[in-house]
């Protein structure tokens, strides 16, 4: 996963995009991960979505929204590849389905 971001990222960087915007990963104390990804130029139909937390137990869970054209998701410490797969899939498909996640979230 980190090598398709890698290349998405490099398709975007035009000499103005990357000095715009930007890719933020963190950890934080739940504990777990966080990504923040500008999405202005995934396309036009990516629609806003609230938090909505997916949530096995306290060590299994992610969750994600959109808003103002930021991808924001976050999820326990094993599921930062996760998070970046669930962006991977809104670039690809244009949203993310409660199916696709509880798929993801049972296989971990």
């Amino acid at each position: 996963m980190i090598k398709w971001l890698q290349n998405w990222y490099y398709q975007l960087c035009d000499g103005e995009w990357e000095h715009e915007n930007r890719i933020r990963i963190e950890t934080i104390d739940n504990p777990g991960w966080s990504i923040e990804i500008d999405i202005s130029k995934c396309g036009s139909d990516i629609l806003p979505k609230s938090w909505t937390l997916y949530e096995l137990s306290d060590n299994n869970w992610i969750g994600f929204k959109i808003h103002d054209r930021i991808f924001y998701a976050a999820g326990d410490s094993f599921k930062l590849e996760v998070l970046i797969s669930l962006f991977r899939e809104l670039t690809e498909k244009g949203e993310i389905t409660d199916e696709y996640i509880w798929s993801i979230i049972n296989s971990k």
